[in-house]
């Protein structure tokens, strides 16, 4: 992700927000893709601990690879409708027969490898969760318990593409099966679930989201 807007004025547009709330500085999203600009401000590093939906941004996240997170946002419903709403225990037992309905299906990436990813990372992720009483507690042990940021700031030039914390996230997946969890999208997955707070100095959610940490 990239850039940021900045736009002026202060009417109510047809969108239903006003061109002040459009004139905010972010890290990416703006009026000319609306999508992205409501899933920077009311998702992106917001803290996340329900399961499931930590289960959709591993699964989507892993579907990024090598594409833009554009690209798999304007097809989330696609793939919600798809994979039964990220539902894991379904996804667990998906056979061939699903595998074929999800390659002919047009609405989301057609990628056998991360299909197949999706479902044996759906079998992980219900052993993980029994055996640590919830995906939450497991993910968020790599960050102890709490957001990051880095105290000199952050900008688009010093955002780092992983630390040690995904790296050993990724090797600890890795070593329980997962599959599509290489350092830099475990990366990707922090900052998204709120594990890392990445939004940019001058964002206006960077400081919104951790207040204590500009104190």
């Amino acid at each position: 992700m990239a850039g940021h807007w900045v736009w002026a004025g202060a009417k109510h547009t047809k969108w239903g927000k006003s061109m002040t709330e459009h004139q905010q500085t972010r890290c990416f999203g703006g009026p000319k893709d609306l999508l992205m600009m409501d899933y920077h401000d009311q998702e992106w590093g917001v803290p996340l601990h329900d399961d499931r939906a930590l289960f959709e941004f591993l699964a989507l996240d892993g579907f990024q690879a090598g594409l833009s997170w554009r690209t798999i946002l304007h097809k989330r419903e696609n793939f919600r409708k798809a994979f039964h709403n990220f539902d894991a225990a379904r996804i667990a037992s998906y056979t061939e027969e699903d595998q074929r309905r999800l390659m002919n299906d047009p609405g989301i990436v057609r990628n056998l490898l991360k299909i197949g990813a999706t479902i044996n990372n759906a079998q992980r992720f219900l052993e993980t969760q029994k055996g640590f009483g919830s995906f939450d507690r497991y993910m968020w042990q790599f960050t102890g318990y709490k957001t990051l940021r880095n105290p000199q700031g952050v900008t688009w030039a010093s955002m780092p593409a992983s630390t040690k914390e995904s790296d050993t996230m990724s090797r600890d997946m890795k070593m329980r099966g997962f599959r599509f969890v290489g350092t830099t999208i475990c990366y990707a997955f922090m900052q998204a679930a709120g594990m890392v707070n990445d939004h940019i100095d001058g964002c206006f959610r960077a400081q919104a989201l951790a207040p204590e940490q500009f104190s």
